[in-house]
C-alpha cells in the first residue's frame, strides 16, 4: 500500500508570501496544509493507485478484554468501537457529550446487537473530569487491555480549558496525558496490554514552542493544532520509552485524511474537504489503523514506533523528554511508574 508522504520541511515555510494578503495566519496555515491536501490527491489521481488505504486484517477476537476509546461517540472513535465490539471487547466510549455517547451507543446496538459498550462522561478539557471518571473506572473495572487516546479537536478560535491550557493542546496532548498517568497502574496488571495514541500527518508541520506552549503571547489555531499533534506523538515514542520490558505497548498512528465535522473552525479546510471528499477515507476506513494497532497479533511487542495505513510509517528523529517535563510540570504531576 503506498504511504502518503509527509509534509517535507514544512515549517520553513513563509506565509508572508501567501497569494493573498488578506488572509490571517490562520487561514494562511490552513491554505498551506489544504495545498498538501490537494498535491496528494492530485498525485493519486495521476497515477490511479488512490484507494481507501490499509485496512486491518486481523481476525483476532477480544473476548474478556476491556476497551477504552476516548471520543467514541462519533467519526472514527466510533468506528473502531463497533469493530473491537463485534470483537468480542467490551468497549467503554469515553464521551465529553454523554447524549451523543448513548447514540452512538445505540447505532452500535443496531448494527450489532451483542455488543458489550457502555458510555461514560469524560471532558479532556477539565482535569477534575479527567480524575473523576478514572476514579469511577477504578471502582468499576478490574482489567483495562487497550486504551485508545482518540479524541481531539482542530483549529478552534483561541480559547482556554478549565485548567487555563490553550484548548488544542490541553485537550489532543495534556488531557491524555493525565488520562494515561492515572490509568497506568491498571494497564500494567492488565498487561500485556496496548495504548495507541491518534496523532496526525500534521505532526510534520509542528514544532514544540517551549517559550510559548500554551500560545499566551501569540496564537495560530493551524500551528497549534500540529503543535499537539506533534505532542501526541512525541508522547508516545517517550512513554513507550519508559515502559520497555513492561508488557505494555505503545504506538502511535495517522488514521489518514477523513472526512469528519473536525475541521469545522477552518472555512478554507472546511471547503476543500468538501472540494475532495470522494478522495478522502470514510470514518471507518480511518478507523483501521488505530483497529490494526489494538488487535495485531504481530504487533504484540512492538513499540514506540508510529503507523500509517496499517504499516509503520518513518518520522523525524526528535527528543521527546523535555516536552515530557514540562506537561508532568502544568499537570503538577510526577510520573515515576
Amino acid at each position: 500500500m503506498e504511504n502518503r508522504e509527509p509534509f517535507c520541511n514544512a515549517v520553513c515555510v513563509d506565509f508572508s508570501q501567501c497569494a493573498s494578503a488578506n488572509l490571517t495566519n490562520v487561514d494562511r496555515t490552513a491554505t498551506y496544509v489544504g495545498f498538501e491536501i490537494i498535491t496528494q490527491i492530485y498525485i493519486s489521481c495521476l497515477s490511479r493507485k488512490y484507494s481507501a488505504g490499509g485496512t486491518c486484517m486481523s481476525m483476532a477476537r477480544l473476548d474478556g478484554k476491556t476497551v477504552l476509546i476516548t471520543g467514541a461517540n462519533t467519526g472514527i472513535g466510533k468506528e473502531t468501537a463497533l469493530d473491537l465490539a463485534i470483537r468480542g471487547a467490551r468497549v467503554i466510549m469515553a464521551c465529553r457529550d454523554v447524549e451523543k455517547g448513548e447514540e452512538a451507543a445505540a447505532s452500535i446496538r443496531r448494527i450489532y446487537c451483542k455488543a458489550n459498550v457502555e458510555v461514560r462522561e469524560l471532558d479532556l478539557a477539565d482535569t477534575s473530569s479527567i480524575r473523576a471518571f478514572v476514579q469511577r473506572l477504578l471502582r468499576e473495572v478490574d482489567h483495562l487491555h487497550i486504551l485508545i487516546n482518540n479524541a481531539g479537536v482542530m483549529m478552534c478560535p483561541y480559547v482556554k480549558t478549565i485548567d487555563g491550557f490553550e484548548m488544542q493542546l490541553g485537550v489532543n496532548h495534556l488531557g491524555h496525558f493525565l488520562l494515561t498517568y492515572l490509568l497506568i497502574g491498571l494497564l500494567k496488571r492488565s498487561a500485556p496490554a496496548r495504548i495507541v495514541v491518534v496523532s496526525s500527518l500534521a505532526h510534520n508541520v509542528g514544532w514544540i514552542r517551549f517559550h510559548d506552549l500554551l500560545s499566551q503571547g501569540s496564537y495560530n489555531s493551524g500551528l497549534a493544532y500540529c503543535q499537539s499533534k506533534l505532542a501526541n506523538l512525541l508522547f508516545a515514542r517517550e512513554l513507550a520509552r519508559r515502559l520497555k520490558g513492561s508488557s505494555v505497548t505503545v504506538n502511535s498512528v495517522h488514521p489518514g485524511l477523513v472526512r469528519s465535522d473536525l475541521v469545522r473552525h477552518s472555512t478554507i479546510m472546511s471547503l476543500l474537504f468538501s472540494l475532495f471528499s470522494l478522495f478522502l477515507k470514510s470514518p471507518r476506513d480511518g478507523a483501521q489503523t488505530s483497529i490494526y494497532c489494538a488487535v495485531a497479533e504481530e504487533l504484540h511487542s512492538l513499540t514506540g514506533k508510529h503507523f500509517s495505513d496499517c504499516a509503520p510509517a518513518s518520522v523525524a528523529p526528535r527528543t521527546a523528554r523535555k516536552l515530557w517535563d514540562a506537561s508532568s510540570e502544568l499537570l503538577g504531576i510526577v510520573w515515576d511508574h
